[in-house]
């Protein structure tokens, strides 16, 4: 079973910067290479969306046109975490952001793609 755990999310005024991570664990005596990981964001009312996501093995990104140039997606394979830095935010950032995880390499933008899912982190942005 794996575990994912995001941290980060706070309040910030627009224009400002934060780094989400997501620390991901359960798989004893095993890797993550395989993984595709993924950034999603679920504002009220609203549906939870893909962001972004990344190829554990190889460091391959893919990005939604919402958030291309704003956002970055990484990953440090020793702490078996992945991060989303967020800059230039804007009030309409203002979501639940969840980190999720695939067991295969693949580019998949769909939650329901995603076994894995963290709790979530709340981003607010002050305008």
């Amino acid at each position: 079973q794996v575990q994912l755990v995001e941290s980060g999310g706070g309040l910030v005024q627009a224009g400002g910067s934060l780094r989400l991570s997501c620390a991901a664990s359960g798989r004893t005596g095993r890797t993550f290479s395989s993984y595709t990981m993924g950034w999603f964001r679920q504002a009220p009312g609203k549906e939870r969306e893909f962001l972004t996501g990344i190829w554990w093995s190889d460091g391959n990104t893919f990005y939604a046109d919402s958030v291309k140039g704003r956002f970055t997606i990484s990953r440090d394979n020793a702490k078996n975490t992945v991060y989303l830095q967020m800059n230039s935010l804007k009030p309409e950032d203002t979501a639940v952001y969840y980190c999720a995880a695939n067991e295969n390499r693949v580019f998949i933008t769909t939650p329901a793609t995603y076994p894995y899912w963290g709790q979530g982190t709340q981003v607010t942005v002050s305008s």
